[in-house]
């Protein structure tokens, strides 16, 4: 009897027991699940919370003053005002509008006036670009044509050169007025038409020595009576009297694009390639330059370290199809949707950096630029979102379709119109070797960025070239907004 009530009681010690640890281990789980899921909606409020401060909202302004320098243009003073609309933040860092304003001026006489506004979101499924541009320029570039074909003799410039002839000496006057309209929608994934109407308006002539001396030591002024090379090609006939003066040129786009990039300014990965045609109409005097012009290009971003680190690289070719076109003209990237003031053919800040402005004039050209970037660090200020970036870089460019020059016929018109020409320094000024035509024009470099919410980006780039053909100078720094692809 008493081993039975032993045995009862033992069996009712064991299951008590039983139920009250496994009663203990339900409350223990329900307490740690309660932490855990406690501490799960904390975390995820946290990163709610810290992607929400990642993402700008509303409207951003970038307004600073134009304190500047390029190698080609002199300092620069004046205002930049870049303007960003986010909306809600849920396309961030792709804007639903940005307005550029810009008004500057250099020592060198250069003055860049723009009005620039962009949208994914003004027409629905489309991507407007509008742009108002006048650039005036007392001292632009010109070489001659046909890249080594044309003799570039940075001693004739170089005052501290026993050489020298005139700093002005590969330089004339150029105003440029833009007024352009780009447009596109989509046709299928990451395909979409392009189209676009503009104006573009020049007046060339000579450079005005008297414009250039004002305000600068005797020492230092430039000697009347001396031609330039800008100079000898109105004398030897290369560039004609329709040339010459204002010329006025409306002109219509249209082609195809592919783009799958993550975002416009600079992206981490993605591909933009496009193919469009341009026929640019002339009246008047300058009614043979009529023509029609071809543009391909092909951008490619590939990511490395998530978007700390990516390859981009640019192949772009330009190419005279019909007709006939001004050098002024040759000297024009056509570029639908720009994101920076100008994009020069072939030389300097805008294609080949490190190589003087408008080094390649020819009717057709292409070129590469092959760079890496980094974002060394990124920080927040006032809300608004920075990065540090690098970006070592490589560009070539060449010409593919040279501007014709008829040696005989030259020789004639110097004889005729330049009889105090001492011929036989003719290849000083021209090579008349075909061989020079087609050779590569090389320069590499390191840039630095500062960017403010992706899209605003201060860029500081250096660059020389690899042959003293292209520059003389190792001086090339360039102070521009943007990355250049």
């Amino acid at each position: 009897m008493k081993f039975r009530l032993f045995l009862f009681f033992l069996i009712f010690l064991i299951c008590g027991g039983l139920y009250a640890t496994e009663l203990d281990s339900i409350n223990l789980n329900d307490y740690v699940d309660d932490i855990q899921k406690k501490e799960s909606k904390k975390q995820e409020k946290k990163k709610k919370e810290k992607t929400q401060d990642s993402v700008r909202k509303g409207w951003t302004f970038g307004i600073l003053p134009s304190i500047s320098y390029d190698a080609d243009r002199g300092f620069e003073g004046g205002v930049v005002a870049d303007v960003y609309y986010f909306g809600d933040g849920s396309t961030y860092p792709q804007y639903l509008h940005s307005f550029y304003v810009e008004a500057s001026y250099t020592t060198k006489h250069c003055g860049i006036f723009r009005l620039n506004y962009d949208s994914k979101y003004l027409i629905p499924k489309h991507w407007i670009n509008i742009d108002v541009t006048y650039l005036p320029d007392a001292i632009k570039d010109f070489v001659g044509y046909n890249g080594y074909q044309s003799v570039y003799n940075y001693d004739w410039c170089n005052i501290n050169s026993e050489n020298y002839k005139s700093t002005a000496f590969y330089k004339h006057h150029r105003d440029m007025l833009r007024i352009s309209g780009d447009l596109s929608g989509k046709i299928a994934e990451n395909w979409h038409w392009i189209a676009g109407l503009g104006l573009q308006a020049f007046y060339a002539i000579s450079a005005n020595i008297d414009m250039l001396n004002r305000g600068k030591r005797p020492v230092k002024q430039i000697q009347h009576g001396i031609e330039g090379m800008y100079e000898k090609y109105v004398k030897w006939g290369i560039i004609g009297a329709e040339e010459i003066g204002s010329g006025w040129f409306p002109y219509i786009r249209g082609g195809v694009k592919y783009d799958s990039r993550n975002q416009i300014q600079n992206p981490s990965k993605g591909i933009y390639a496009d193919v469009f045609l341009t026929y640019t109409a002339a009246f008047g005097a300058q009614k043979k330059f009529n023509n029609l012009v071809l543009n391909a290009d092909f951008k490619h971003y590939v990511p490395i370290y998530k978007d700390y680190v990516a390859f981009a690289y640019r192949v772009s070719l330009q190419v005279l199809t019909a007709g006939n076109s001004p050098y002024y003209l040759n000297n024009i990237l056509n570029s639908p949707f720009p994101q920076r003031v100008i994009y020069e053919s072939l030389g300097g800040c805008n294609s080949l950096r490190g190589i003087t402005r408008n080094r390649i004039t020819a009717d057709g050209f292409a070129f590469t630029n092959i760079e890496f970037r980094f974002k060394l660090c990124k920080f927040t200020i006032a809300k608004e979102h920075f990065y540090i970036g690098m970006n070592p870089f490589l560009d070539a460019g060449m010409v593919v379709l040279p501007k014709k020059l008829n040696e005989q016929e030259i020789r004639e018109n110097i004889a005729q119109n330049d009889p105090t020409f001492d011929i036989s320094t003719l290849d000083q000024y021209i090579l008349f070797d075909n061989a020079q035509v087609y050779r590569p024009h090389l320069s590499a470099g390191v840039g630095l960025k500062i960017a403010m919410n992706e899209n605003f980006v201060l860029s500081v780039d250096w660059a020389a070239p690899f042959d003293k053909r292209d520059n003389g100078s190792l001086a090339n720094f360039y102070v521009n907004l943007n990355y250049m692809f």
